[in-house]
């Protein structure tokens, strides 16, 4: 049975370990049980992003994207692992072109998580997601660091031209709540 504290506890202990397969590991039990996860954070039934935790070494997320969503490409600056209970997040992978003469970034792969699937992502990776059904998909993310104040890159969606993080154009329309007490 899912427990938030003792999820945050196990991913504090995979830190001390340094350890991102552990880590994975851990969001992998929490997503194999989607029934047991969504009692403790809550079924969703809106798009959005809700804080579970907040820490300088530790960021966890419920993230639910809207039908259809799609993000500009950005990057984490930090590893990211991200564990899908329930929908599809599909991600599109780039990789930066030294001296290109048109774009900066091309697509480098990619990788459909559907529920119970788990992904780590890389500090240095660079990607974008796609939600392709017509419903609701949701993911618990966690970061290695403090998410939610890092200075990171997203990448403009026509020119792939490189820009500051901006929130409001990435999660357009993904209401941010606040971390649980």
């Amino acid at each position: 049975m899912f427990d938030l504290d003792q999820f945050i506890a196990d991913l504090r202990a995979t830190l001390a370990e340094r350890s991102r397969q552990a880590m994975k590991e851990v969001v992998a039990r929490a997503v194999s049980d989607p029934a047991s996860l969504l009692r403790q954070i809550g079924e969703p039934d809106a798009p959005g992003v809700k804080m579970l935790h907040e820490a300088p070494d530790l960021t966890i997320l419920n993230l639910v994207w809207a039908p259809k969503f799609v993000t500009v490409p950005h990057d984490h600056r930090m590893t990211a692992v991200i564990g899908m209970y329930g929908g599809r997040e599909d991600n599109m992978f780039w990789r930066r072109v030294p001296n290109a003469a048109k774009f900066p970034i091309e697509a480098a792969g990619g990788q459909a998580l559907g529920s119970g699937d788990v992904a780590l992502l890389g500090r240095d990776l660079i990607h974008s997601v796609v939600n392709p059904l017509g419903k609701l998909s949701g993911a618990i993310h966690v970061y290695d660091g403090p998410f939610m104040n890092v200075k990171r890159s997203m990448w403009d969606a026509e020119t792939l031209v490189e820009e500051p993080y901006d929130v409001s154009v990435v999660a357009k329309g993904m209401p941010m709540q606040a971390a649980r007490q």
